[in-house]
């Protein structure tokens, strides 16, 4: 059978984030066209040169409108999925396929003023479509799991208890992302470290979920634009090249509510995307030079690291203790940009930290950083990408 893989076909040669804010006062469609407009334009590219579009599956705004918009005249494929990199995924396939020449992926949300845009999944799911999620309205819903949050932490509960962890260790996740935020001015939190202090002293949400545990919704757009590694090479960047994507998914799961399979306390998408990820990509964990993993709960860090192989199965927190391996200049630099935690909850903001630190652009730079990991979908369908130097 012929070994097929998408290893070294693509790269990320354009970036591009809005301001970030609780409250942008704009529209989802007007981000997005900005976010777009400026990952074309620092790609070096014109919107002619741009023949597909991606995005995620809850975003409300449609190919078909922004192209419009835009002035993407000539768009052979359009497609959508779940978080960041999955929906990159897909362009990268198109790519790799010889079906366009040039990909954007958008994402744009109004996640803290909650001035959202509708489409069809959004509203079969705020309207208890039963036929979309029939188990967590009719099952979960009626004992008081009535938010994202509830159902994480149960799934955290559990992981806590197995290992005999105390919430309070966890602490360290969150105060190193704020260490990330503080440096970073396109974060959320920029210029507003935390201690541990803090987040001892934080809301308890959902025990044991305290306030600083959950990343802040907020409004924003983010744009990435994908070509071939051969065009990549003369434009305006140093390329981001796709060494490797994958999806993960696992028997009897679930978006967060995963309460039905035998072990609730792990994240097995994400150890089956991660083995397919790094066997495309063709390197071991001890390759990675820099991480950005999905921390829209802080203890999701921790068992993204065992589930990913960087740790033993319940050291992830102990991995993380006074934060000296997450940092820059530590054994596995995590999140550098701030993560969702310092810089907001928008997937594909950690795709953007990645292609970052490939250029040597970041505002918390690894040193020599080579390789760079990203994952997104932990507690639901995984996905993530492996970027390298060109």
């Amino acid at each position: 059978m012929t070994e097929r893989t998408l290893k070294d076909k693509t790269a990320i040669v354009g970036i591009a984030t809005t301001d970030l804010a609780r409250d942008s006062g704009r529209t989802e469609y007007s981000l997005a066209c900005e976010a777009v407009k400026l990952a074309v334009e620092d790609a070096g590219l014109e919107m002619a040169d741009v023949d597909g579009i991606v995005k995620d599956i809850s975003d409300g705004i449609d190919p078909m409108y922004l192209q419009k918009a835009v002035g993407i005249d000539n768009a052979q494929y359009c497609s959508d999925s779940h978080w960041g990199t999955s929906a990159i995924m897909t362009g990268v396939t198109a790519i790799a396929a010889g079906i366009c020449n040039a990909v954007v992926y958008y994402r744009c949300l109004n996640g803290g003023s909650g001035r959202r845009a509708g489409n069809d999944f959004r509203a079969a799911r705020e309207m208890k479509d039963e036929g979309l999620d029939l188990i967590r309205y009719d099952f979960y819903s009626p004992f008081g799991l009535l938010t994202p949050d509830g159902l994480a932490a149960m799934t955290v509960r559990r992981y806590l208890h197995e290992h005999g962890i105390e919430a309070e260790e966890v602490g360290w996740i969150p105060a190193v992302a704020s260490e990330y935020a503080a440096r970073n001015p396109d974060a959320i939190f920029f210029d507003e470290p935390i201690g541990l202090d803090d987040y001892a002293d934080s809301t308890m949400r959902v025990d044991p979920l305290r306030e600083l545990d959950c990343a802040p919704g907020v409004d924003g757009g983010l744009a990435v634009v994908l070509t071939s590694a051969e065009r990549a090479k003369g434009l305006r960047h140093t390329p981001a090249v796709v060494m490797g994507v994958a999806q993960g998914t696992s028997t009897e799961g679930e978006l967060l509510s995963n309460f039905t399979r035998p072990d609730i306390s792990a994240l097995p998408e994400i150890r089956l995307m991660g083995d397919e990820l790094f066997r495309v990509a063709g390197i071991d964990r001890s390759d990675v030079d820099v991480a950005q993993l999905d921390d829209r709960y802080a203890p999701y860090v921790a068992m993204q690291l065992e589930e990913l192989g960087f740790c033993e199965s319940g050291s992830g927190v102990a991995f993380c203790e006074k934060g000296e391996r997450l940092r820059v200049d530590g054994e596995l630099p995590v999140n550098t940009g701030g993560g969702f935690l310092g810089g907001g909850f928008t997937y594909g903001l950690n795709v953007i930290e990645g292609v970052r630190q490939i250029r040597g652009t970041s505002a918390s730079q690894v040193d020599g950083a080579e390789i760079s990991l990203v994952v997104s979908g932990a507690g639901g369908p995984a996905d993530g990408m492996i970027l390298r130097r060109a």
